[in-house]
């Protein structure tokens, strides 16, 4: 039998694990968003990897210091002094993570060449027990002048996915790319 489409293998999903739905659509927006030339912001991701790694790096000094306990007397001290520290670098995680990313999957820069001097937020929901999934495109920074309306669509899942879990890649990037070339006010058929 002759093979009739792509070389590469079909996404597929558990049907019946809504995580596992949004995590294949969530990898196949920023996999559309990437090809219309958005280049991935990570500098929040690498602030709070830099911040994770201060707690990891305090953790193991006081529990890997070289010289048994009466012998670092001192030391111990020290690191239970910066413990308040570690839940300070905790709650800004937590800050971070409920103030500036909420249910976002990617940031992005702005494509180059463009005259937007802002990049995208793209976020996504798909709330327990219901088939709706929500994809949002606003701007990087809201505030800015050429920031755009933020756009979103809210469909079932089921249009996109076969009944073996399959996922139907171009129906779905095509419902994207109308929605990023809607941000952008780029869509030719309203």
């Amino acid at each position: 039998m002759a093979s009739t489409g792509s070389t590469k293998n079909p996404k597929k999903a558990n049907l019946l694990d809504p995580h596992s739905i949004k995590h294949l659509l969530d990898e196949s927006v920023s996999e559309v968003v990437t090809s219309r030339g958005y280049v991935e912001d990570v500098r929040l991701s690498n602030v709070r990897l830099l911040i994770g790694s201060i707690i990891i790096a305090i953790a193991l000094l006081a529990q890997f210091y070289p010289k048994k306990f009466p012998e670092n007397k001192d030391f111990l001290i020290g690191c239970i002094g910066l413990y308040p520290f570690c839940f300070a670098f905790n709650g800004l995680l937590q800050f971070i993570s409920y103030t500036k990313e909420k249910n976002a999957i990617l940031f992005t820069y702005p494509p180059p060449g463009s005259f937007n001097s802002t990049g995208l937020v793209v976020s996504s929901k798909l709330p327990r027990f219901s088939d709706q999934y929500t994809l949002t495109i606003a701007s990087a920074d809201p505030k800015s002048i050429s920031a755009n309306k933020p756009v979103q669509f809210t469909k079932s899942v089921t249009k996109w996915f076969t009944k073996d879990g399959v996922l139907v890649e171009g129906l779905f990037w095509k419902d994207v790319e109308r929605l990023i070339d809607d941000y952008n006010g780029e869509r030719k058929n309203k």
